[in-house]
């Protein structure tokens, strides 16, 4: 059993306890900053929700306005204009005047290609596809 330490794996306690342990660190040295894994938990937070999941589905298609994002989304566009408050803040959308409208985008693609890989997730889950081999950058 490991010691913790706010978290963190003592490294002493990894490499006394047994030499089959050090690719504990090594994995402890990939373990992004915490200020990062908290963005992170920020980002999938913000896709949990149904509203701002089909808000960010219609975003990852093209820019768009808050009234076609309320008809997508089946919610009012005061409802949208909360959620669009909340992704703007997390800095996952942006905003662009056109005239009288305010047409939003996503902030950055990955957020697009963030939320495909969690819709293949689902899609295998749903129908109880088996898992394959997948290569990571």
């Amino acid at each position: 059993m490991f010691r913790l330490r706010k978290g963190i794996l003592d490294n002493h306690t990894i490499l006394s306890s047994t030499s089959k342990n050090t690719h504990l660190l090594e994995i402890q040295a990939k373990m992004p900053p915490e200020a990062h894994l908290q963005t992170l938990v920020d980002i999938f937070a913000s896709l949990a929700d149904p509203t701002r999941a089909k808000i960010i589905f219609a975003l990852s298609q093209q820019p768009l306005c808050v009234g076609d994002l309320a008809l997508l989304a089946g919610v009012s566009e005061s409802a949208v204009s909360h959620q669009m408050r909340l992704l703007k803040d997390r800095r996952l959308v942006s905003a662009q005047r056109k005239g009288a409208r305010v047409i939003y985008a996503l902030a950055q693609q990955h957020l697009a290609a963030l939320f495909r890989e969690a819709e293949y997730t689902a899609d295998h889950l749903v129908h109880q596809i088996p898992d394959h081999p997948y290569s990571l950058p």
